[in-house]
């Protein structure tokens, strides 16, 4: 019987991707990105995170017209530089007072005095025009030429993070700190712009009165930045005299050194006794982090976003509105950035993060001032946005990691304040370089520091591994060496392995 033709097999249909595997693909892309390690973290550093973005905010909408606002009250480009270097110098001295005593005098208090003195410096800006009552609300409220922090509360904040969350989770928590600062910085940017022209052209205000508007609102933000403090747990401060991770770096295996540092401690002082103890390792890598970061915040000093934008302001003639949405779009750029840079950091080490990002950056600022036509200035401008910060989350995490807990915020803070000093020195000589027509070699200056602080992280800490990590190569060597013991001990002849 003849058989019947078989019917040609129709290839089966692809199924669409299972909801199991798109949910594997969301889990691993929010995992990436940290929203993940975000989600599932405190409360206390939701409100660390989002104040600092409110704070940030502020910072921004001033430095936009600092430099703008002292020059509208007649003050020469000299006079301004020495404003910006006074107030770094005096930061830095306050930035030392509370990083050293943050912890004693308790974190909440150090952060809650900060959004105080931001209220009264936005309200002493928004009412008086001295140039040295100006310099002291500039100083004491933390008023930022660079549009970045400079006082003590950065520290104070990255230190509590790091205390807060685990060593596999800090490069996503500091990710999403840093994204969200620059977040903030490109809302206060164009909202302060777009706001200073507003009341200009629609009530034809006089430029003085349009950007005292301006630190009405610093004040305002300061105000919010407070009541979100208020809501902040005492997990945020640290515990006295934790042992632990802290004893077999500190001390002896036989307890050596611990009566001495006893009764040096009863003859201390009360305010010696509230500093925190450095062990000597945290201090040789405390000398070699400041002298490069000294080196790269002295080059930030000379081309401070404030000088930043009046050189744009000035050069081509930018009016505040479009001067605020072009400095809003390379700031979001910047926060951008600061997801991918995690990720990066996650592959290659902090270190190589650190150079490979800055580096292209620092070259483009040393070309901003080359061309004459404003587009090709703005695409080094966006250039340099587009890896500007991406060193700042694995430095955060580099930082809290090669040094113990109970120093992080006197280090870091030390740190700072080492930065703004050398900062300091930068806006006093780019004011002279001003007025001699030579704004250009500060960013060519600039960018060149820039590039060598580069070169110099790399030679330095390649292959540096924090302490953290030998801590747990050496809980792990010393576990394998124990069970390589139980396997390799002698029987008694006669009985069963």
């Amino acid at each position: 019987m003849p058989s019947s033709p078989q019917s040609p097999v129709s290839p089966m249909p692809q199924r669409p991707p299972s909801k199991s595997r798109l949910s594997h693909w969301t889990t691993n892309a929010l995992s990436e990105i940290g929203l993940t390690t975000l989600y599932h973290s405190s409360s206390d550093i939701h409100i660390l995170l989002f104040s600092r973005s409110i704070r940030i905010a502020a910072y921004a909408s001033s430095t936009l017209i600092l430099a703008a606002y002292l020059s509208a009250l007649n003050h020469s480009p000299t006079k301004i530089g020495l404003f910006m270097t006074l107030t770094l110098v005096g930061d830095t001295f306050l930035s030392l007072l509370l990083t050293l005593y943050a912890d004693s005098l308790g974190r909440r208090f150090t952060l809650g005095l900060g959004a105080l003195l931001m209220i009264a410096s936005g309200v002493v800006f928004a009412t008086v025009g001295n140039y040295w009552v100006l310099l002291a609300a500039a100083v004491f409220g933390v008023i930022s030429p660079s549009g970045n922090e400079i006082g003590p509360f950065r520290a104070v904040e990255e230190s509590t993070l790091a205390y807060l969350t685990r060593p596999e989770e800090r490069g996503d928590v500091f990710a999403w700190y840093s994204l969200l600062g620059f977040g903030g910085a490109a809302v206060g940017m164009v909202a302060c712009g777009w706001v200073v022209e507003g009341v200009q052209g629609r009530w034809g205000w006089d430029v003085v009165s349009a950007y005292r508007v301006a630190f009405w609102g610093y004040a305002v933000c300061g105000g919010v930045k407070f009541g979100m403090i208020c809501f902040l747990s005492k997990a945020v401060e640290v515990e006295k005299e934790r042992g632990g991770e802290e004893e077999p770096l500190l001390r002896g295996e036989d307890g050596e050194g611990e009566e001495g540092d006893e009764v040096e401690g009863k003859k201390g002082s009360v305010w010696r006794r509230m500093l925190p103890n450095v062990s000597r390792e945290s201090l040789n890598i405390l000398v070699k982090l400041c002298v490069l970061f000294a080196m790269d915040s002295f080059a930030s000093g000379m081309a401070p976003l404030s000088w930043i934008t009046y050189f744009f302001k000035t050069k081509f003639d930018l009016p505040d509105g479009y001067l605020g949405t072009i400095f809003f779009a390379t700031s979001i750029v910047q926060s951008l950035s600061m997801l991918v840079s995690s990720s990066i950091a996650k592959r290659i080490g902090n270190i190589k993060t650190m150079v490979f990002t800055h580096l292209p950056s620092a070259i483009a600022l040393a070309l901003i001032p080359v061309p004459n036509a404003l587009p090709l200035a703005l695409f080094f401008l966006v250039l340099r946005a587009c890896t500007q910060s991406m060193d700042t989350v694995p430095r955060s995490a580099f930082l809290a990691a090669v040094v113990l807990p109970h120093e992080r915020t006197a280090i870091m803070g030390t740190i700072n304040v080492v930065k703004t000093s050398a900062q300091s020195v930068g806006p006093t000589i780019t004011g002279h370089l001003v007025n001699n027509n030579l704004f250009w070699v500060a960013f060519v200056v600039a960018g060149s520091l820039k590039a060598t602080y580069d070169i110099g992280v790399l030679i330095v800490f390649l292959g540096h591994k924090p302490k953290e990590e030998r801590l747990r190569e050496a809980n792990s060597e010393e576990a394998s060496v124990v069970a390589d013991d139980r396997e390799i001990e002698p029987r008694v002849p006669g009985t069963k392995p």
